[in-house]
Parts: C-alpha cells; structure tokens; sequence
C-alpha cells in the first residue's frame, strides 16, 4: 500500500511540474509590433526632416544672385548638409557653403563642391 501511495504522490507531483512549464509564460525578446511601428514611424520623420532641410538649402542657394546652383546637388542627413557638383567660379565654392550654414536646421555642411569652368 504504502508504494502504490508513493507511485501516486510522485506521479502527481511530476504532472505537476509539467504543467506548470507548459502554463509558465514566456518572454519574448523579439520587439514588439508597438515598438517595430514606433521605429518606422520615427524613421519616417528623420527622412521628411531631412528631404525638407535639403529643399530649403536648395531654395536658399537658387534664391542667391551671385551663385549658379544649376549644378549643385545637395543632401541632407540629421542635420548635416553635404554640397556636391561644380560651380564656374571659386568665390560661388565659398558663398554656396555659407548660404547653406545660414539655412534653420543646418548643424554643419560638408562642401564637396569643384570647380568646373564654363566653356564660351
């Protein structure tokens, strides 16, 4: 009696232990939905800021008389403001990098800029 008593105990005992693994929950260290959407969303502002400051670097430098900005391509990334293309002059490398400093939002510029001669 006294083993079937124990068989018993411990066949209760083992099913319980079981059990309780099947039922403990487990945590997840895959990000969520919640924090994937936050991510891309927050991805998605740092680009529209980043198109939009290249935009006003580009408005400011068209706006200016004395720079020929047909040929200067201008990217933005958080802040930073790289000029790239060619210019006719060398005084237009300097003016264009101080126009784009003076843009709201320009943290620092990278002038990229060379001079190309025009031809006549």
């Amino acid at each position: 009696m006294n083993v079937i008593t124990l068989a018993s105990v411990l066949c209760v005992t083992l099913g319980l232990t079981v059990a309780s693994g099947v039922c403990a929950e487990s945590v997840s260290t895959t990000p969520t939905s919640d924090t994937t959407a936050t991510a891309k969303a927050s991805q998605k502002s740092i680009r529209k800021a980043d198109h939009k400051l290249g935009a006003d670097v580009r408005r400011a430098l068209s706006k200016t008389r004395d720079i020929t900005a047909t040929n200067i391509f201008v990217r933005a990334r958080s802040g930073v403001v790289t000029l790239t293309g060619s210019v006719p002059e060398s005084a237009e490398i300097t003016r264009a990098e101080e126009i784009a400093r003076g843009v709201a939002g320009v943290k620092s510029v990278n002038n990229e800029l060379s001079l190309q001669p025009q031809n006549y």
